[in-house]
């Protein structure tokens, strides 16, 4: 599905959806936590020298006790560097990278118990939760102390004279984020909930590393000194040099991930207490 197409149907789902469910019990959140990445440049998960700081708003609606309709704005930060690894291939390549990731999502969550926070009968519940989301990330990798964003320095030879069909990646993309965690009742109008949800992105650039090395003196060429050291920062440079050399793996695509705290807040009077959306109370 083109971007485009991805993008309209997000846009027109978080304006009609909601009031298509029944809606009557709504939420506002805010969530702190933190953010990590898998990739290239770090093949684990959950790396602790690598966690960043998150942020995040999100609005809920609840048609039900169970069922609730989920959209939000997250702001995020991922990095990843070789010299961290025990793998001689990692360490030999030597590349690092970070980048901020803004995120716009949608989606739906469940909840095993029954649970709203408007609600005063319920109290807490697990759930689980999916969708969808648009992501603007921008890699950049540092260099005698000043940072490069990589994308315009286009260091696997994107758009060279040997490469003119290989198009610059795109710094927006999408994801799919899941996940799950524990709500919690504080009191009449508050609300907490313990959250740890991964996104599976449609790219393999979050990190700016993705299928072989290209000619690293045509870079420095077309795109100036800098392209061209960032493009090959190997302690060992095969003989001939690394061109068409493995740089790094473009069958598997960036995931990253966000765990937090949220405190929310419920904006209604009115709650659905069973799973059925006409069977409305007022409190």
């Amino acid at each position: 599905m083109h971007m485009r197409n991805v993008l309209a149907v997000i846009f027109l789902s978080s304006v009609f959806l909601p009031a298509m469910l029944f809606s009557q019990s709504r939420e506002i959140g805010v969530m702190a936590g933190f953010s990590g990445y898998k990739g290239d440049l770090n093949p684990t998960m959950f790396n602790t020298e690598l966690i960043r700081p998150a942020l995040g708003i999100q609005y809920r609606r609840c048609y039900s006790n169970h069922w609730s309709f989920r959209t939000g704005l997250s702001l995020l930060q991922v990095k990843g560097d070789d010299a961290l690894s025990e793998d001689t291939f990692q360490l030999n390549r030597n590349l690092m990278f970070k980048s901020s990731i803004i995120e716009f999502h949608l989606g739906y969550e469940f909840n095993f118990l029954p649970y709203q926070t408007a609600n005063p009968n319920t109290f807490f519940s697990p759930y689980l939760f999916g969708g969808i989301a648009v992501l603007r990330y921008n890699p950049k990798a540092e260099l005698n102390g000043d940072w490069y964003a990589l994308q315009p320095l286009h260091t696997e030879g994107q758009g060279t004279a040997s490469n003119p069909d290989k198009k610059p990646y795109s710094r927006t993309t999408i994801s799919l984020p899941f996940g799950g965690g524990i709500k919690l009742k504080l009191k009449k109008r508050l609300g907490l909930q313990f959250e740890v949800g991964v996104r599976k992105t449609y790219t393999d650039y979050l990190d700016d590393v993705s299928s072989t090395y290209a000619d690293q003196l045509e870079i420095r060429k077309e795109y100036g000194k800098i392209a061209g050291q960032l493009s090959d920062r190997s302690l060992e440079k095969a003989q001939g040099g690394n061109t068409g050399h493995q740089r790094g793996n473009s069958t598997d695509k960036d995931w990253y991930y966000f765990a937090g705290i949220q405190l929310n807040y419920t904006l209604s009077k009115k709650y659905i207490d069973s799973c059925s959306p006409f069977k409305i109370k007022m409190r």
